[in-house]
C-alpha cells in the first residue's frame, strides 16, 4: 500500500465515520446522558493527545523539557491565572529548562 493508497483510505474512513453520525436519531443526541459521554469523550481525548505530546520522542520515553512546561501549566491553570499567561509560562519553563539543561 502506498502513501496515497493510506491517504485516500483514511479520508474514505472520515468521510464514512461522519456520514453515520447523520443517521443517527435526534431522539439518542437529547438524552442528557449523550451530553455527559460527550463531554468526557471530549475531556479524554485531550488528556491522552497532551500526555503523548508530553511523554513520548517517536517509540521511547521522553523525560525533557516538555514536562516542566506541562508541570508549570497545569500549576498556573489550578491557580486560575489568564489562560495567555499560562501558555507563557508554559514556554518560558520549556525554555529555561532547554538552556539549562
Amino acid at each position: 500500500m502506498t502513501l496515497w493508497h493510506a491517504i485516500l483510505l483514511a479520508s474514505a474512513a472520515a468521510f464514512a465515520t461522519k456520514l453515520a453520525g447523520y443517521a443517527v436519531p435526534a431522539r439518542w443526541l437529547q438524552n442528557p446522558r449523550m451530553h455527559r459521554v460527550a463531554g468526557a469523550l471530549t475531556v479524554a481525548l485531550l488528556a491522552s493527545l497532551t500526555v503523548m505530546n508530553t511523554f513520548s520522542s517517536g517509540s521511547a520515553l521522553a523525560l525533557d523539557a516538555r514536562l516542566a512546561a506541562l508541570a508549570v501549566a497545569a500549576l498556573a491553570l489550578w491557580r486560575r491565572l489568564p489562560f495567555l499567561l499560562v501558555v507563557l509560562l508554559g514556554a518560558v519553563a520549556a525554555a529555561l529548562v532547554r538552556w539549562l539543561g
